[in-house]
């Protein structure tokens, strides 16, 4: 089964294959946003995929075109919600400040 690692958080968790990076994050009640529910209408759930980023599908052009409207877009940028896992093996990811500050406001308790 993948996992999927929290850098920020130090949090980690299994979750199956087809599942996404978001996906893991609300498993764990790890602080990563997802203003529109996670449709690729927003960039809320921004992360960095900072290793295997192989295992993740592909982005497709409709994750792609909402990233260049999140804030601080990196070579390894990519919406939560889109990175689904397709392979067994382990990813670890950094939820950027945007997504935390998004989660925190529809959260607010817990800030």
């Amino acid at each position: 089964m993948p996992t999927v690692r929290f850098t920020n958080t130090d949090q980690e968790v299994e979750i199956p294959i087809g599942a996404s990076i978001l996906d893991a994050a609300k498993k764990v009640g790890a602080p990563e946003g997802d203003r529109c529910g996670g449709v690729c209408a927003c960039s809320t759930c921004h992360v960095y995929v900072r290793q295997g980023e192989s295992l993740l599908a592909e982005a497709e052009d409709e994750e792609l075109d909402i990233l260049e409207k999140a804030f601080d877009p990196r070579h390894n940028s990519r919406l939560g919600c889109q990175a689904t896992l397709e392979k067994n093996g382990e990813v670890e990811v950094e939820i950027a400040a945007e997504s935390i500050q998004a989660y925190l406001d529809e959260h607010p308790d817990a800030g």
